[in-house]
């Protein structure tokens, strides 16, 4: 299966999803299937594979083959037409440029790349770090996430990078929602919101949709959520956020995706809740809190 991933698909809800480890710590990939073919049942627009959701700076390039060729077996299953989308963001340029290659070579409808982090480019550094990742010809997602990376990026230069050939959006995990107001007021390329916390005020502000970790459970309820965005119902939309973000809150208590893995392995759907060090299983606290949406 081929799509073709533009500007115009980034909208609805995309699904960075949890990477299943087994007692061991090697990827269960049956276990994955699982969890890919239900988000593709529950009608999600597109799918991250190698996300942070999905640990990706513990996965090797081996894992990352396995991984993908999982997805799409499991998006054949379900026979729908949802892109796959994989994390090849590092803090180094040529690192980036390599995976992202490879990613398209696997199959990748798009790759989603993470501003350096570390390092604390300057603010040309980082748009001349996309400009040559998009030069590898698989379309580009800008990903800002600045808790995570140490940077914060210029509303001009978020421009500039979206300008760039074959940026074809960017997920937007700022703490607030004034750079999707004022991308949206200036006319941008699509903007997913991945501030799960925001996602109606992102999208009341202009953002065509969201990237959420916290959809890998109750998925079915955050897709409808999206479509009553969408179709206009918008106070239908906002009482069905405002139900799943106790759960929210829940699954970013402690680091993500502990809570997720969590959740996902009580209710059968994984075969462990195994991660990889330094992320930690969640207490016995969060777990007791988490155990009213089992």
């Amino acid at each position: 299966m081929v799509i073709v991933l533009k500007e115009k698909d980034l909208q609805g809800l995309y699904v960075p999803i949890v990477t299943p480890f087994d007692e061991e710590f090697e990827v269960d990939a049956a276990s994955f299937y699982n969890q890919a073919y239900n988000l593709f049942q529950d009608e999600i627009d597109g799918l991250v594979v190698n996300g942070t959701t999905g640990e990706s700076p513990t996965i090797t390039k081996d894992e990352l083959g396995v991984l993908f060729a999982t997805a799409q077996a499991a998006r054949d299953a379900a026979h729908v037409d949802v892109p796959l989308i994989v994390g090849t963001g590092t803090n180094d340029t040529r690192s980036t440029v390599r995976k992202t290659a490879e990613a398209g070579k696997l199959g990748a409808e798009a790759a989603l790349v993470v501003v350096p982090y570390y390092n604390r480019p300057s603010q040309q550094g980082i748009i001349e770090h996309f400009r040559q990742v998009a030069g590898v010809g698989v379309p580009v997602i800008l990903y800002d996430v600045p808790h995570r990376t140490g940077v914060t990026l210029e509303l001009d230069t978020v421009r500039t990078i979206l300008d760039i050939d074959g940026v074809i959006g960017m997920k937007d995990s700022t703490p607030n929602t004034g750079l999707v107001t004022e991308l949206t007021r200036l006319g941008s390329k699509p903007v997913l919101c991945g501030e799960d916390t925001l996602l109606y005020a992102a999208l009341q502000s202009g953002a065509k949709g969201v990237m959420s970790a916290s959809a890998n459970v109750e998925t079915e309820r955050f897709v409808s959520f999206i479509r009553s965005f969408v179709n206009g119902a918008q106070e239908e939309s906002r009482r069905e956020f405002e139900e799943l973000l106790p759960l929210i809150r829940l699954l970013f208590q402690e680091p993500n995706p502990a809570p997720i893995k969590w959740l996902l392995h009580q209710q059968g759907v994984i075969g462990s809740g195994a991660l990889r060090l330094p992320l930690l299983p969640v207490t016995e606290g969060l777990q007791a809190r988490l155990a009213v949406y089992l």
